[in-house]
């Protein structure tokens, strides 16, 4: 069974989460990077991603090195921005047809997730989601219990996908 990570990080909390996944279930990893990446710190930061979202903009992404088609099951892992998923799996979901796949979701956050793992769940129609998850912060808070909660739930999906 081929396994495929994929995910967008701008501080290294999903980072972190998506390498350990990808370690603990030894699967091949997909960070999609925008051409131009915002560059905003402090404050900022809110203001130019939450504009991103509000406008439904899909940034260019540097070319992949795999092609998501090509796995049985995906990981597709986002930072919580303006309480749904970030522009870059934006552009991913709509240049990327994903069909019949086995899909696990997740979220890193700091306290806003509302309803994001939903809007991922619909714009992953046409596919099985087999898990979701959600991390408040994962480098800063508890970064060990993390490690081992996101190590524990990805072998946990891998054992129920293979049945």
């Amino acid at each position: 069974m081929k396994k495929l990570v994929v995910f967008y990080s701008y501080e290294g909390n999903t980072k972190f989460i998506a390498k350990t996944i990808a370690e603990s279930i030894d699967a091949d990893v997909l960070e999609l990077k925008p051409v131009k990446e915002m560059n905003s710190k402090g404050f900022m930061k809110f203001i130019w991603g939450g504009q991103k979202v509000i406008m439904k903009q899909k940034p260019e992404l540097n070319p992949f090195n795999f092609n998501p088609v090509d796995y049985d099951v995906l990981f597709i892992g986002t930072p919580v921005w303006a309480f749904t998923y970030t522009p870059a799996l934006r552009t991913f979901f709509s240049k990327i047809k994903l069909e019949n796949k086995k899909i696990a979701i997740f979220c890193c956050h700091e306290g806003g997730m509302k309803k994001t793992l939903d809007k991922m769940k619909k714009a992953l129609t046409g596919n099985t989601i087999i898990g979701t998850n959600d991390f408040f912060n994962p480098l800063y808070k508890n970064k060990e219990e993390n490690e081992l909660k996101t190590k524990m739930w990805a072998e946990k999906i891998i054992d129920e996908a293979e049945i």
